[in-house]
């Protein structure tokens, strides 16, 4: 290779070099802020399914977007500072959970595209506009189908316990979160209902003493922040206090609980990815339509059935989507 050629190629490869670092440095990274009020660990599932969905889009961690993750450890009231944290970072968009979560992040931002996941009657919760047309910062998953499956939880427990007459709910009422709707249905199926309201960590054994003092037979758990992390504490309680119980996560039922009815979480974080892609690509949430659960799953655990001596009707066992033995 002679002078010439040799200075040439010198200077194609440094052109080639030049030309990879111009489009590297090209490369927007984007910041996802992602917060739950439970433990990292016990939501792991949770934001893996988030990352594993943004993988999929295309979305390599470090390269061309970077987690901003924040959890509350339990303690629901951190969640505003944890949100207004978040904020001053400048993320792109804050991925979310339940009412009480987004609750807190809509009062420190109104700018910020907020995608929420497994939220209650976003509507009725003054959250959004509408379903089709979220109208403002805030789209995302909903938990429910529709208002009148709290009353299916109610019928299915009177289905599993005939002669049941009193309803323990354990949950946090500061959510607003499906209170109203089981208050309606307990009056039509003739059911007293006596509600835990669950603060923090440290008062849930008190609050589940009071349930026990006043006689109830079975319970439904409102899945929130706390009720999430205390799922096997939960179901340990309620077999050893011999109640038939239910709620909305299947997470539930493989810690122990009787049943579950309804989405499965994790599907719905790695939904969100989507919309966290489309924001992404320039689509602003007031146009994003909420997405409502296409398929409720029903859990029955056998195991946890046989330690509370009950047997479950056989119309309750033929419309079960897992059995777990």
């Amino acid at each position: 290779m002679d002078r010439r050629m040799f200075c040439s190629a010198i200077a194609v490869g440094a052109a080639v070099t030049r030309s990879l670092a111009e489009a590297q440095s090209a490369i927007k990274v984007y910041r996802v802020g992602f917060l739950l009020g439970a433990t990292r660990e016990s939501v792991a599932p949770l934001f893996n399914a988030l990352r594993e969905g943004m993988e999929d889009l295309g979305y390599i961690v470090g390269r061309n977007v970077l987690f901003e993750q924040r959890y509350g450890g339990g303690r629901t009231e951190r969640l505003p500072d944890l949100a207004a944290e978040l904020v001053r970072l400048r993320v792109d968009v804050i991925v979310t959970g339940t009412n009480i979560h987004v609750e807190a992040v809509r009062h420190a931002t109104e700018k910020i595209p907020i995608v929420m996941v497994f939220a209650f009657d976003p509507v009725g919760s003054g959250f959004v506009a509408s379903l089709a047309h979220p109208g403002g910062n805030i789209t995302g998953l909903s938990a429910d189908s529709s208002l009148e499956l709290w009353a299916k939880y109610l019928a299915m427990l009177k289905e599993l316990v005939p002669k049941l007459s009193r309803v323990g709910v354990i949950g946090q009422t500061s959510a607003q979160v499906g209170f109203a709707e089981l208050e309606k249905a307990s009056g039509k199926l003739g059911l007293a209902l006596e509600v835990a309201d669950i603060h923090s960590p440290d008062d849930f054994d008190r609050e589940f003493a009071g349930l026990i003092g006043k006689r109830v037979g079975a319970l439904l758990i409102v899945v929130g922040p706390l009720t999430y992390l205390l799922r096997e504490h939960i179901a340990d309680l309620a077999l050893r206090h011999r109640l038939p119980a239910i709620t909305n996560a299947v997470e539930f039922a493989q810690a122990g609980l009787l049943m579950s009815y309804g989405p499965y979480i994790p599907d719905l974080y790695r939904r969100a990815a989507t919309y966290v892609d489309k924001i992404f690509h320039g689509a602003s949430p007031a146009g994003l339509p909420i997405e409502q659960p296409a398929k409720l799953d029903l859990t029955i655990n056998l195991k946890t059935a046989k330690g509370l001596g009950l047997a479950i009707p056989q119309s309750l066992l033929v419309r079960a989507n897992e059995i777990i033995e």
